[in-house]
């Protein structure tokens, strides 16, 4: 079977770096996902009820400031072609963070087969998300779990331009270590382009061997303008 575009974005990224730079700070920047007319598609999306099964207000629940949408499915293009790319990409990632921490590797091969896996533990709704913050707005730290069944990796995408739709609104991530105070890492996402980053916790290591370090991810406070992101979950929801 040919490659589709979407697998084309996705492999023509460093997946070596990659792999060593989530390793490392639990997340990475990968190439550009998404044009600029296939973002602004994207954001378009955000006031169309149909496509949307769920609203969520940050402040009503203190997630922070600003709200998110979950698609319904069937999602539209280009969600579910991204995340079937992505899939494959991560699995190796997953499974060796889990190797290394003794766990289960409970992943097959197929994104189709994983998510059935879900369905089959009651976590049967949909989760790729449509965030828009406006000036001032905010995401508070936190992790996306959803039930028992987690795939331990997750991408966000920019669908908005730095410095032109919006400042500040940078993706943070503060890891627990073991033993140590925490480590922030900031970072501002280009126009289109995806961050992979740890869902729930990754494996560090010290004297005493491999030791799983929390992680949570969150926004900085938008300065001025809109900043809108798209969101990929890769397990579903209880």
């Amino acid at each position: 079977m040919a490659a589709t575009t979407w697998q084309k974005r996705v492999d023509a990224g460093d997946w070596d770096a990659t792999t060593a730079e989530v390793n490392d700070f639990g997340g990475a920047l990968l190439p550009r996902l998404l044009t600029l007319s296939e973002t602004s598609k994207i954001r378009q999306l955000y006031p169309d009820d149909r496509v949307f099964r769920a609203t969520i207000d940050m402040r009503r629940y203190r997630f922070g400031e600003g709200e998110y949408r979950y698609f319904e499915r069937p999602y539209p293009e280009p969600i579910e072609e991204l995340k079937q790319a992505l899939y494959p990409r991560l699995l190796p990632i997953a499974r060796d963070w889990w190797t290394k921490l003794g766990r289960k590797t409970p992943w097959p091969d197929s994104l189709d087969d994983w998510l059935d896996m879900c369905h089959a533990a009651g976590q049967t709704k949909s989760t790729a998300i449509l965030l828009k913050y406006g000036k001032g707005d905010w995401n508070a730290l936190h992790r996306d779990l959803y039930g028992e069944l987690v795939f331990p990796l997750q991408v966000v995408i920019n669908l908005s331009e730095p410095g032109v739709d919006h400042t500040g609104g940078e993706f943070l991530l503060v890891e627990q270590r073991p033993r140590a105070q925490s480590r922030g890492t900031a970072t501002l996402l280009p126009h289109g382009h995806g961050f992979v980053f740890t869902t729930r916790d990754r494996p560090v290591q010290s004297t005493r061997g491999w030791s799983a370090a929390p992680v949570r991810h969150g926004v900085s406070a938008v300065r001025s303008g809109e900043r809108l992101t798209l969101g990929l979950v890769f397990h579903d929801a209880a």
